[in-house]
């Protein structure tokens, strides 16, 4: 897809319609940090491409083909998000499944105190937790006592902090 940048010159000289659309991803305020001004939603791209052939000159029409390989290129760019969405689903609900698996087992596992002096936990794995989309495990001691932080918290440990599993 070919890309013309617009100057502030030339958003002038266009139609309304398109000129809503060209502004629509600009960033009005500090209000929306992290906006990704070249990236449109499928929306704004229809509304784009429907102005486009509305405001078309007739003595010099778009090209079919370029339109057809615009919407191929947004289609594909479409299923390869979902795809990403759907693989990152799949890889957290996976990990979960083998964190679940550990139930009743007993782990070694490395944790760092405040002072960064790294420490072995063992204990036996009493529950699973997801926190930001990562499993985390809970422990018990020996006696059946939950493992707690220095609170009087259960400490939640990350899977990838598990050095050994007996």
């Amino acid at each position: 897809m070919a890309v013309t940048p617009i100057s502030s010159q030339t958003n002038q000289n266009l139609p309304p319609a398109i000129q809503q659309l060209v502004n629509a991803n600009q960033p009005a305020s500090a209000a929306n940090p992290g906006t990704n001004p070249s990236q449109i939603s499928q929306t704004q791209f229809l509304q784009l491409l429907t102005s486009q052939l509305q405001n078309q000159d007739p003595m010099h029409p778009m090209d079919d083909t370029q339109s057809i390989a615009e919407l191929a290129q947004f289609s594909a760019l479409q299923s390869q998000t979902q795809l990403t969405q759907a693989f990152s689903s799949f890889q957290t609900n996976f990990a979960v499944m083998q964190s679940a698996g550990l139930i009743g087992k007993t782990v070694q596992v490395v944790t760092t105190d405040s002072s960064g002096n790294n420490s072995t936990v063992t204990g036996t794995v009493q529950a699973v937790q997801v926190t930001n989309s990562q499993p985390a495990v809970t422990l018990t001691d020996p006696s059946g006592h939950v493992i707690t932080d220095q609170n009087g918290n259960p400490q939640s440990f990350p899977t990838t902090a598990i050095t050994g599993i007996k």
